[in-house]
Formats: C-alpha cells, structure tokens, sequence
C-alpha cells in the first residue's frame, strides 16, 4: 500500500481518490476564549485540570465537525495551541519569554529567546495526537512546526549562526515524530512558513528535513507546508525535499503562481489550497472544483490533495465549516467526473516493482 493510499476510506466511493484535509488551525469555540481568560486569571479558581477538560470538550467538537464535513484526514484544530512558535518554546529547555513583540498593526507576538543550548523537554504533540485519534476512526494529521521557523522566528542570543540552532531543532523534532510514530501517527506536516519569507535558506531547510526524515519510517506519510512568498524563488529545489507532499497556498494569489510548477515535472504529490482563507465567503461547490482542476494542470488525481490554503483559525466557524464541506463536495464531485470520463486525466504509472 502506497502511503497515501493508506487514508482512502473502505466506503469512498469513487475509484479516485483526491484526499482531502485540512492544514491546521480552525476557528476556536467562542467560550474557550472565555475559558483561557480565567485559567490565567490567578484570582479565578479555575485550575490546570479544568482547564484540560475544557480543551479536550473542544478537541471532541471541532473534531465532529471535521468528520461532519467529510474530510479523508482530520485534526483536531489545534485547540491546545496558542501560536504556531510559542506553544513550541514553551516545551523546549533553552527557550525563554520577555515579553510580546508588536510584528504589525495591532498584532502582538511573544517571540522567544533562545538563551542556552536547547533541548527536549517534554512530549509536545503525543497526548493531543493520541486524543484526537480516539475520537475518530478516521486518519488524524499532526501539524509540527518546523526546525527553520522556530529558529528563524526567535531571538537567538546562544548559537553562533541561526544554521547551527536549526539543526538542534531539527533533532528534537526528530525526537518527538518517533514518538508521535510509535503512538500510530502516520500522517504528519512540517510547517516551514518562514521558508517563503527568507527562500535563500532553502538548502538550510532540506538538511532539517533530512535529520527530520532519516529515521521515519517508510509507512508515514511526511507534508511540507508553505504558505505565501514567490514560490519561483525555491521551486524546483524543493523537490528534492524528502518528504512525500508539498501543501501550497495559492487560492489567496488566485493560482497566478501555478505556472510556476509546470516549468519543472513535479515529482512530488501536491497538497493544493482550494479555498482562501482570508475571505470570510464560502466558495461555491463549482468555484471549489474549477480550483481543483488547476491541480490537476501539475500533478494527476493520484498525487493530488486538496485543503483549505492555510490554518482556518481567523475565520468564523460557521464560514470555516462551509467551506471545508463545499471542498469535499467538490473533490467527490471531480472524482467522479473522471471516473466518468468527463474529466481527462494522467495517471501515475504503475511502478516497476
């Protein structure tokens, strides 16, 4: 069984499959805000142990809503999460805080300080994992963020070069994918949104994936996620990543970059952005599979993924949800069209062994 083809479901319903997940993030419960508010209210009696039961309520909705929507591979939404770095630092031994640091408008981020050589600490993602999957018997993705982004968005007031703290990084997170592996993960997503930011790093960000990927085994399916930035500025490099999926976000450009990626054969299998998360609208079901034909401008149905662009956090929920099941519609719909022959499409060849 091909890694990928390991989240068809027995029931799907069409012979092709085009898998459909999510990036990440999803919009939280209003009243886990409220909830945040008096876990860090020291006045409030409101303890850790309340505070773990009302996370693990959201964990059991945003999941239901996941599995409502029909998404092949679901996550929980992050809901444990704070920010893709913070949450990260505070696991990680030679990290501090000092406070926020204003990164535009009225947006605050409390960036870390590496201070000391770092190392592992605790579990970051294994309970949230083992939860999240217990809830479901569909397939649950883990969103990691990547080595070169926790190094890259922090202070590094310890290592000689921002290259040598990443490799660090790039062996803890190693660490903790064999334990998210061992506790029956085998869909896992490396964020690297700072590779589109600083694309001049990219030989930087294959040496952490390769520390990341050399143990991993061959049964676990391994995405990229990298949103914005040019795109021509590391592709086709990119593709001798070892990893099996590369999750792209170019709804929000209105696919002006797919052209991009037609220069070059992409090797790889594409986890394509069909729907844009900066717009509080819903796509229509057509709009929706129009996108979704893009993705089969690069790569064939076999190798294609389809997702929201980006973490749907900022969004409303109800806006959220909408769009999640217009995409599975779509997908469901585009799949059969092919199996129909209304659609025409390349197939993978069927490899020699």
């Amino acid at each position: 069984m091909s890694t990928r083809e390991q989240f068809r479901r027995p029931d799907h319903d069409n012979e092709t499959f085009i898998m459909t997940t999510v990036v990440g993030s999803y919009p939280k419960p209003k009243w886990l805000h409220r909830v945040r508010d008096l876990w860090e209210d020291e006045e409030a009696n409101f303890d850790d142990e309340d505070w773990a039961e009302a996370t693990d309520d959201a964990a059991r909705v945003i999941t239901d809503e996941h599995e409502r929507a029909g998404l092949d591979v679901l996550v929980d939404g992050e809901v444990r999460r704070n920010e893709m770095v913070e949450f990260f630092a505070h696991r990680i031994d030679g990290y501090e805080f000092n406070g926020p640091v204003k990164v535009w408008g009225h947006n605050y981020f409390d960036k870390p300080s590496v201070v000391s050589e770092v190392t592992y600490d605790e579990n970051w993602l294994v309970d949230e994992y083992e939860f999240a999957a217990d809830l479901t018997d569909r397939p649950v993705k883990v969103p990691i963020t990547g080595p070169y982004t926790l190094a890259n968005w922090s202070f590094n007031e310890a290592y000689d070069t921002e290259e040598e703290l990443a490799y660090d990084l790039a062996d803890l997170v190693n660490e903790e994918i064999q334990k998210l592996v061992d506790a029956g993960a085998r869909y896992i997503q490396i964020d690297e949104p700072a590779l589109a930011t600083t694309p001049d790093d990219h030989a930087i960000v294959g040496e952490c994936l390769e520390r990341i990927a050399e143990e991993v085994h061959e049964d676990v399916y391994l995405g990229l996620h990298v949103c914005y930035g040019d795109y021509s500025r590391i592709y086709p490099e990119i593709l001798d990543y070892p990893v099996d999926e590369y999750d792209l976000e170019l709804a929000n450009g209105d696919y002006e970059q797919l052209e991009v990626f037609k220069e070059h054969d992409f090797t790889g299998n594409l986890a394509l952005g069909v729907t844009d998360v900066h717009v509080a609208e819903v796509e229509s079901v057509a709009e929706i599979k129009e996108n979704i034909k893009k993705g089969l401008e690069v790569v064939p149905a076999d190798r294609l993924t389809v997702s929201p662009d980006c973490g749907l956090k900022l969004l409303p929920r109800d806006v959220a949800y909408e769009k999640m099941a217009n995409m599975v519609r779509a997908a469901r719909e585009v799949e059969a069209e092919i199996d129909n022959g209304e659609i025409e499409v390349a197939r993978t060849p069927a490899s020699a062994d």
